[in-house]
Order: structure tokens, then sequence, then C-alpha cells
């Protein structure tokens, strides 16, 4: 297992050349600890499993593995299904100032075609996502107070993967000296 910077794990999920609408997400609180823990899947792409803490309100640091080269039924009982209330998305920037003209250009439109239409809320999302271009998007389970009961079985699952991600990133962590805080 290489445990690399969590940036370099969503570089990878920008690169698989699979349908960016198939990924799944759980994410909630680490289990102890500051920080959060998110799981994404694909089909064919894998899980991919990132610990992260906000080192300030600007900056966000973490680890991550691959965890699973395909998602097979059992794992991907843990992910949320399509109409999951909650959404996630990975972006990357326009290329160039004619690129992002384009994908604003693109994304007025689907505004403008939804505000005049009857639309769900489901449809709209993943237009706008079609519209920016994004790699990777779908529904997602969280917690932003707790862990997802998902989140405790795919921890459970990948309980080595867990261990060395923890004491990687309680390394960041200590190295930052953000585990100090006010009283």
């Amino acid at each position: 297992m290489r445990i690399r910077e969590w940036q370099d794990i969503l570089e990878d999920v920008v690169e698989r050349d699979v349908d960016p609408d198939d990924w799944r997400a759980v994410a909630g609180d680490r289990s102890r600890g500051v920080g959060e823990d998110m799981y994404l899947a694909h089909p064919r792409a894998g899980v991919f499993f990132l610990k992260t803490y906000a080192k300030n309100p600007f900056e966000v640091r973490g680890v991550g593995t691959q965890v699973a080269r395909k998602l097979d039924d059992e794992i991907g009982s843990f992910m949320p299904e399509r109409d999951a209330s909650g959404r996630f998305a990975v972006q990357s920037p326009p290329e160039d100032e004619d690129h992002a003209e384009t994908q604003a250009t693109r994304l007025e439109e689907v505004v403008k075609t939804h505000a005049d239409a009857p639309t769900t809320p489901d449809a709209f999302f993943e237009d706008v996502m079609d519209a920016v271009e994004s790699p990777a998007f779908g529904p997602m389970e969280y917690d932003q107070y707790d862990r997802p009961d998902e989140l405790e079985e795919l921890s459970g699952r990948f309980e080595e993967a867990d261990e060395l991600l923890d004491a990687e990133l309680d390394d960041l962590i200590e190295t930052d000296e953000v585990d100090r805080g006010f009283m």
C-alpha cells in the first residue's frame, strides 16, 4: 500500500477514464483526533481512502491511498445509492481563459434551462457537473458532526489502511502543531 498526499490521490481520481457520475463517497469525522475520513469509490476505478484536516482556514492537509482496485458488491453495499440526499464533486480548474469562458457559457445555459422548465435537484446537479466538466461526482453519505455507520464499516474492512493513514496524519498534525487548542 502506497500512502501519498491527499491531493495526489484526488489527482488519480481526476485522471481516471471512467464515467464521472458513477462515483460514490462516504465521509465523516475521524474516529479519534482532528480531521475527517473519506472513501471515494467507482465500480471500475476502485476505492480510495483519504484522511484530512484543516491546518488553518486556508489550508487542508492529509494523506490517502487506494485500498481496492475495483468496487465489489460487498464494499459497494456501504456506498450510497444514486438517490441519496448528499452530493459531492471533484473539480479541476479550467485550462485557460478560453476554457473558463466556455464552461461559464455552458453553465449559464444550464441555469437558464432549469429555471424555465420543471426539473429535479438531481437533474440540475448532474447538468451543472457536466457543464463544468467535473471528472468525478455523485451521491455522498456525510455527517459533519459524527461518523456515518457506513464509514465505520469501511474502516473495519480496511483496518490496516485506517491505522497506517491515522499514524501518518497524526505525524502531520503534530508537525503542524494543530493539536494544541485554546482553553
